[in-house]
């Protein structure tokens, strides 16, 4: 039997003993790459911020190190996820 890997939040260390997530925060999950499948804490982010989504850093984007990418609320009200728009540098 396979055992499910426990989902990952952007920004933890690789080495962190426990990178998943934490009771009583709120995630976004993304959805595409290069962060695909990584959940971002948005706890305590207002309605408007939510609905913007992100920009979040990331060296394994188009733009290497100095890049970012864009991740966007999906147009199906109401989901967690967050899908990838494109990398920036």
């Amino acid at each position: 039997m396979d055992e499910l890997m426990p989902r990952r939040v952007y920004g933890s260390d690789h080495d962190d003993p426990d990178p998943g997530p934490k009771p009583g925060s709120t995630y976004r999950e993304l959805v595409g790459r290069p962060l695909d499948g990584l959940l971002v804490d948005v706890t305590g982010w207002s309605a408007q911020h939510l609905a913007e989504g992100a920009l979040l850093i990331t060296e394994i984007g188009a733009y290497g190190a100095s890049g970012r990418a864009e991740y966007m609320p999906r147009d199906d009200a109401g989901a967690p996820v967050w899908e990838w728009r494109g990398d920036t540098p």
